[in-house]
């Protein structure tokens, strides 16, 4: 049991943990009515209600900006932090370890790596168009490489700070392998790149966001399902198998998971860092629990918050211009992840 569980009443801990998932839908919904209608251009909120009921209310124009731009932008984020918050999540509980998520480990640098062949080499691997199906699945090749090089990394070596420098070293190949072929790229692939590598979530548009939530709720939903072998997994492995776990499967299913949410996200909108690495922590501390069936739901929650409010930030703070997002995540992510890791032995 989680050391901030101990000692406290079942009744105030199911009153806190409601008052909290309440907290962070309110605070979900609120940055997506911020998302939509803050901008170079403000539409007030009773607009977009009609304009997301579909009428066009009193400017074509507001009508154009909301339906093709902010509020696919807006359901992106929302759905592109869920997506890493549970990818994090997963990692941290497979590798039984806080301080792992698919950048640190070097799974997004993965999923990078193949959008690199793809928009700076020019390789369509046999492809006459690429579409984006096609880049989820190179995505998803190239992140599950990176898993898999880590896996069997891990049944060498026990030290997690071994790991993380496999991880570590794995995304610095896959970002040499990168750097060559920018060396021999025109100057419109490499500003192409550079601009998807820096992470956003403009741009979306309803196929994109049609494909990116097929992808990432089924995924969310089997997160679900493997709440109970996640309880029995980070009880032991032991523990697990007396409970009628498959141990094996089970890790399985996380790295699948992990694989596919990263390269979901990466795939459309970037490497975006730090949201699967401090959302899971948050989550820990404000619920004070370790019971995977309020930690999922939570992180979603969290997740979906966090990088919207980045994004959010990332559009607004210096009008007209954009900020990268990754850079945002950074500033906001860094100061809470070195927060939680000077409280490690309280979690």
């Amino acid at each position: 049991m989680n050391k901030c569980t101990v000692n406290m009443p079942v009744s105030k801990n199911k009153f806190l943990t409601a008052m909290w998932f309440l907290l962070f839908t309110a605070g979900v919904l609120l940055i997506f009515l911020l998302n939509v209608s803050n901008g170079s251009a403000n539409i007030s909120i009773p607009d977009i209600i009609q304009i997301t009921l579909g009428k066009v209310g009193q400017s074509e124009t507001n009508y154009l900006i909301v339906q093709r731009i902010r509020l696919p932008r807006a359901l992106a984020a929302m759905c592109g932090g869920a997506a890493l918050a549970i990818a994090g999540f997963l990692l941290q509980t497979y590798f039984s370890n806080p301080i792992v998520e698919p950048y640190v480990l070097g799974i997004s640098s993965g999923s990078s790596l193949f959008v690199g062949l793809v928009l700076i080499g020019g390789f369509t691997f046999g492809f006459q168009r690429i579409t984006p199906v096609f880049m989820f699945i190179g995505a998803f090749v190239g992140a599950s490489v990176i898993m898999l090089i880590i896996i069997i990394a891990a049944t060498k070596v026990k030290s997690i700070i071994t790991l993380l420098i496999i991880g570590l070293m794995a995304g610095y190949l896959c970002s040499a392998t990168v750097s060559i072929l920018s060396a021999f790229a025109d100057r419109e692939r490499i500003a192409s790149f550079a601009m998807w590598n820096m992470g956003s979530f403009a741009g979306f548009t309803w196929t994109h966001l049609k494909i990116m939530y097929a992808i990432v709720g089924p995924a969310l939903l089997c997160s679900f399902l493997m709440a109970k072998p996640l309880n029995a997994l980070g009880m032991g492995d032991r523990y697990a198998r007396s409970m009628g776990i498959n141990v094996k499967a089970a890790r399985y299913g996380l790295i699948f998971l992990s694989s596919v949410l990263t390269a979901a996200v990466t795939s459309f909108a970037g490497p975006i860092s730090f949201v699967g690495l401090a959302v899971p922590h948050i989550c820990r501390i404000v619920f004070r629990s370790s019971d995977s069936r309020i930690l999922i739901p939570g992180a979603i929650l969290g997740g979906a918050f966090m990088a919207s409010l980045c994004d959010f930030t990332a559009r607004n703070i210096l009008l007209p211009r954009e900020l990268p997002l990754s850079a945002v995540t950074a500033i906001i992510g860094a100061p809470i992840v070195v927060f939680l890791l000077t409280r490690k032995e309280k979690l």
